[in-house]
């Protein structure tokens, strides 16, 4: 799994995600995004929300749930690091939300 910055503003990022096999059906291009909008305002009790969008079909489908969540906890970790984080996944029927503290 790779991934480059597509855009930053000081409240929010967003993250092409690159997965070997997969792409985007219509463009040939990233497998899906990841959004990451901070607006913690000096305060650490909140939370970071994180979203991701799979746009290849091929991980909407349940037999790759496994890879749909190890790539969420993967990109966690490695954009968000440590802090206490909303998380959405849409991935169709793979779709979940999650709280990382």
């Amino acid at each position: 799994m790779t991934f480059t910055k597509n855009f930053r503003s000081p409240s929010a990022e967003e993250w092409f995600v690159f997965l070997p096999d997969f792409q985007d059906p219509l463009t040939g291009g990233a497998a899906g995004k990841a959004i990451i909008h901070y607006d913690l305002l000096g305060n650490k009790e909140v939370f970071v929300n994180t979203t991701v969008i799979l746009d290849d079909p091929q991980l909407h489908r349940r037999e790759r749930h496994h890879l749909v969540y190890a790539v969420g906890d993967e990109l966690v970790n490695r954009l968000v690091g440590y802090a206490a984080t909303l998380f959405s996944m849409h991935a169709g029927e793979n779709s979940y939300d999650a709280k990382y503290n």
